[in-house]
């Protein structure tokens, strides 16, 4: 059947594609006004530039051919994000800070969940060059005003922090391919399979990896943190950190998980995710990742986030009707062509009858005609059509 899509793809049909493209251009004017500048990385890249350094997280989540001009293997982009890095790093190469915002579709080799597309349509905003606190500031802000915009606000923001874990696994004297298994034990939250990976730490290493899976909550967990991880200069900067953050995110709903990690080759401080009331699934992720700019000859202190816009699309209710589409009839007459343009200018959408289509005029929207009555060119209800 020529018809049948593969599996976790599908069409955008006309009122899906019209409440997606509105909440694009809603979202992107956001970003716009606080000096988020678009860029349009490409479809189709080399695959060493999509997955080189800490972008080697999204290989197995990259299609790949074979570019028929060079023979080198390409990808297509399972994440901007990367792109955007390049593009700072390698093309604009700006001293100073730089905020880049973006939207595209990305396409996964598999689905992310069971009811996820494995083509996202992803939106995202990053914040280049400042390494300070004030950016993961800023961006978690945005955040929130971009789910508020979207009509599906946060009911809760969770924050981590990726440094603790690398703080204790160094501590714990892993090897690297070990370090990556408890990390991902860790993201699991498979605390009988943690029992056993760490059956041959030394305490109190040993207890304070076994402890983050239970420090979740409101900003007090940072106090029982505290208490229950190795009192260093390290670990008590980054319990820091998270503090000041909660101080200054107090009006946000923000909680923090420090055993919610992402990121092995890719993130390097604070992670956050942010769900909806409704949403068993983060609506977005993001976080910090200092260390991807090196795979392009320049790192670059930098935060950020994506979502994909039609699971935001999801959860939204479907847009009203609204007013239709004016039917006018194609004749060559200067006045109709005066009215039409008038229409349009007022963002009237104006379809012109083709001819030996009669009666189906409401399939394309129309709800309205134009008919010339003593003289004039007046607008009408459609009947019969």
């Amino acid at each position: 059947m020529r018809w049948v899509l593969p599996d976790y793809i599908q069409d955008a049909l006309p009122s899906d594609a019209h409440q997606l493209e509105a909440l694009r251009r809603r979202l992107l004017d956001a970003f716009r006004v606080r000096g988020y500048q678009l860029v349009m990385p490409p479809l189709l890249e080399y695959l060493d530039s999509l997955t080189t350094g800490a972008g080697r997280d999204l290989e197995l989540r990259t299609f790949k051919l074979v570019d028929q001009l060079s023979g080198r293997t390409m990808g297509v982009r399972a994440d901007m994000t990367p792109q955007v890095t390049r593009i700072d790093a390698h093309l604009l190469n700006r001293r100073g800070v730089s905020r880049l915002c973006y939207c595209g579709s990305v396409l996964h080799t598999l689905p992310s969940t069971l009811t996820a597309t494995r083509e996202p349509l992803q939106l995202g905003a990053e914040l280049y060059g400042h390494a300070g606190i004030e950016a993961d500031v800023e961006i978690l802000h945005l955040l929130a005003e971009v789910l508020r915009l979207a009509e599906v606000p946060a009911s809760r923001i969770d924050i981590g922090h990726v440094g603790l874990f690398h703080a204790l696994a160094a501590r714990a004297g892993l090897v690297p391919g070990r370090e990556e298994e408890l990390f991902d034990l860790l993201q699991a939250k498979d605390v009988p399979a943690l029992h056993d990976a760490l059956a041959g730490v030394a305490e109190p290493v040993r207890g304070a990896l076994l402890a983050l899976p239970e420090l979740y909550g409101g900003p007090e967990v940072l106090e029982v943190a505290a208490a229950r991880l190795p009192q260093d200069a390290e670990i008590t900067a980054l319990l820091d950190e998270l503090r000041q953050l909660a101080a200054a995110l107090a009006d946000l709903p923000i909680s923090f998980d420090l055993a919610d990690l992402r990121g092995y080759h890719y993130h390097s401080g604070v992670v956050f995710a942010a769900y909806g009331a409704d949403s068993p699934a983060a609506l977005a992720l993001g976080g910090r990742y200092d260390r991807v700019g090196e795979a392009f000859g320049r790192a670059r202190p930098a935060t950020g986030f994506s979502l994909d816009l039609r699971e935001l699309a999801w959860h939204l209710p479907s847009l009203p009707a609204g007013a239709g589409a004016v039917l006018a009839p194609l004749a060559e007459d200067p006045e109709l062509t005066d009215e039409v343009a008038a229409l349009r200018a007022c963002g009237e959408t104006v379809v012109i009858a083709l001819p030996g289509h009669e009666g189906t005029w409401n399939e394309a929207g129309c709800d309205r005609q134009l008919v010339k009555r003593d003289g004039h060119w007046t607008l009408v209800s459609l009947q019969g059509e």
